[in-house]
């Protein structure tokens, strides 16, 4: 399903700057084991960095707009929950309007699409799931530095000793790894990473993971961003793990390959947050992901930090 029909069927007219998946949004409107099907014969992925701070990839880059792919899913849960066609409507707005050329889709992107794009940004649950020709297309797209976020359930599937070398992060689909609904009292781990400036500790409610397996040498590791104290629901203490401190927000980076020299290092940044849809307009979370999306596409942290001027936008001619 288009990006279009996600906007006829959520809010009509409002949406309407919603493009299908073929056409890019218009801009100005105002406002533990190694993954060898990824693997190629050229070389292994090399020691993760996972410690990158801010910097862009370049003025060349730079000097257009942000390319941002949407891959959502259908919606899965209750009212107010997993909605991720609310968030391709609501973020394809948010991102256009701050100069971001969006495009997106309910599929796994096609080597096609993601020709020009800097960052995906995923919000779909057990997106980990992927066949041999997706895991194909994923690593072309890591091998030249491009970005990746992830929100929420998108980093639960089948394999994640596998996923965890792609998002730094990763858990099992079907084993009780959550916490259902409870506080997250976030700990800023790293307040000098320029993603998370000015940010001081807060709480929102919402579903924390724990149970992960995390990426490890020669993959790399993750860099924490915010941590947070497990809750003491009854899934996390049949588990066994209420009290526990993990990490709910992380950067995660590195080479894909050691053998080959010169290479733009992708980036991936993920928030374990987004059950209750209406997080991401929190006050002090939307501006944290907009810089997290910014610094995964190797942009400026602050490169969506604003609304375009009325009239101001580069239009399809700037892409």
């Amino acid at each position: 399903m288009s990006l279009r029909a996600i906007a006829a069927t959520l809010v009509g007219g409002a949406c309407a700057m919603i493009m299908n998946i073929h056409v890019t949004a218009q801009q100005g409107r105002g406002a533990g084991a190694a993954p060898p099907a990824q693997t190629p014969a050229t070389g292994a992925p090399a020691a993760g960095q996972g410690r990158g701070q801010g910097g862009g990839r370049g003025t060349t880059v730079q000097n257009r707009p942000m390319h941002v792919y949407i891959r959502v899913g259908l919606k899965s849960h209750g009212p107010g929950q997993h909605d991720y066609p609310q968030f391709a409507a609501d973020w394809s707005k948010i991102l256009t309007d701050r100069g971001a050329i969006v495009d997106g889709s309910f599929h796994f992107p096609t080597p096609a699409e993601l020709v020009n794009t800097d960052v995906i940004v995923m919000y779909k649950g057990d997106a980990g799931y992927m066949t041999p020709d997706e895991r194909t297309t994923l690593a072309s797209y890591l091998q030249r530095g491009g970005g990746l976020v992830s929100f929420h359930d998108t980093l639960c599937g089948d394999d994640p000793d596998f996923y965890s070398t792609i998002v730094g992060g990763a858990k099992k689909h079907g084993q009780v790894n959550y916490t259902l609904d409870a506080d997250i009292p976030y700990t800023v781990a790293d307040p000098n990473h320029p993603i998370m400036q000015g940010v001081t500790d807060f709480q929102i409610q919402d579903e924390a993971f724990y149970l992960m397996t995390w990426a490890k040498p020669p993959y790399g590791e993750i860099h924490p961003l915010m941590n947070a104290k497990i809750a003491a629901t009854p899934s996390a203490v049949q588990a066994g793990h209420a009290g526990e401190i993990v990490p709910q927000m992380w950067t995660y980076e590195r080479p894909y390959f050691a053998s080959i020299a010169g290479q733009t290092p992708f980036r991936a940044f993920v928030w374990m947050q987004g059950h209750n849809y209406s997080n991401f307009a929190h006050e002090k979370v939307q501006p944290i992901l907009l810089r997290g999306i910014a610094w995964a596409a190797h942009y400026p942290v602050d490169a969506l930090a604003n609304v375009a001027a009325a009239g101001g936008g580069r239009g399809r001619g700037g892409q």
